[in-house]
């Protein structure tokens, strides 16, 4: 009898061993220096089950917050640890590393300043992409790196795909903020905060930062570069701009997914978006 128990014990423990090795890990209080934003700056990874195991080198997925998030946002209520390990586990997703920076601290925002000082755009790109690829054993070509993100987060993923799409492989807007619909929309907005603004400096910002004038004024080979998957909610109210990129990326004959389902603004929408966001991902990264 102590020797069937005895065997009972030590079956028990390897389970419990076997589940804590199919168990990724999330760390979500890091940092790294930026010289271009004066200031060390927050991120949060979560690294896949057989990273400490492996000696291979792993795809990419910048996952980024909304407007009032952090970095800890997609770790908190975003439930990545637990949603990643089993899509991983089921085999819906490749074994993939999921860096979550922090938008939310000195000014809110993944653009660069209108102004010209505080480029949040330029540390993503010169210094945080260089940083992890560094840091982490990531995959460092287009095929291997991808970009999504909620709201807020939504938006900086539209845009950062847009001016380097030769950067990432897929992009998926959640309930994205696709910037100023209209030139007259952006002046409202702009003006509030800096009354001064000339229209032509104006112009130039929205040009670059409107989702719709992007996908109407870049080359077609561009857009066409990245694969595209746009999910937002029926209730949300974002659903016009969501709905008229829809419609410009269809006539511009942009091959793209575009997902509505039952749901507004919410953690609810978003952590059921994010399977399906791993699985599109990963498609890429299997090399399909």
């Amino acid at each position: 009898m102590k020797k069937f128990l005895t065997i009972i014990s030590v079956l028990s423990l390897l389970s419990i061993s076997v589940l804590r090795a199919q168990t990724g890990k999330v760390y979500d209080n890091l940092s790294l220096p930026s010289k271009i934003l004066k200031s060390d700056r927050k991120f949060a990874v979560y690294l896949p089950p057989d990273y400490e195991t492996s000696g291979r080198s792993y795809p990419v997925l910048y996952l980024l917050h909304g407007s009032g998030d952090d970095q800890t946002g997609w770790v908190q209520f975003g439930e990545v640890l637990n949603i990643t390990d089993k899509a991983i586990a089921n085999g819906t997703a490749t074994p993939m590393i999921i860096v979550m920076p922090d938008a939310n601290t000195g000014r809110r925002g993944y653009f660069n300043d209108i102004k010209g000082d505080w480029n949040y755009e330029d540390f993503f790109f010169k210094e945080l992409i260089p940083f992890i690829e560094k840091k982490y054993r990531a995959k460092t070509d287009k095929r291997g790196r991808a970009i999504s993100g909620l709201s807020m987060g939504g938006g900086g993923t539209l845009m950062y795909a847009l001016h380097h799409p030769e950067l990432f492989s897929s992009a998926c807007p959640l309930s994205a903020s696709v910037g100023p619909l209209t030139f007259d929309d952006a002046k409202i907005s702009m003006r509030k905060a800096n009354p001064n603004l000339a229209d032509t400096a104006i112009n130039t910002y929205y040009n670059r930062h409107s989702a719709l004038a992007l996908v109407n004024s870049m080359p077609d080979e561009q857009k066409k570069a990245i694969r595209w998957f746009i999910d937002c909610g029926d209730d949300d109210f974002l659903y016009e701009g969501n709905s008229l990129l829809h419609i410009a990326l269809r006539k511009k004959e942009v091959t793209h997914e575009f997902r509505v389902r039952d749901g507004g603004h919410t953690w609810t929408y978003w952590r059921a978006s994010l399977p399906k966001v791993l699985e599109f991902v990963s498609d890429a990264f299997h090399q399909f």
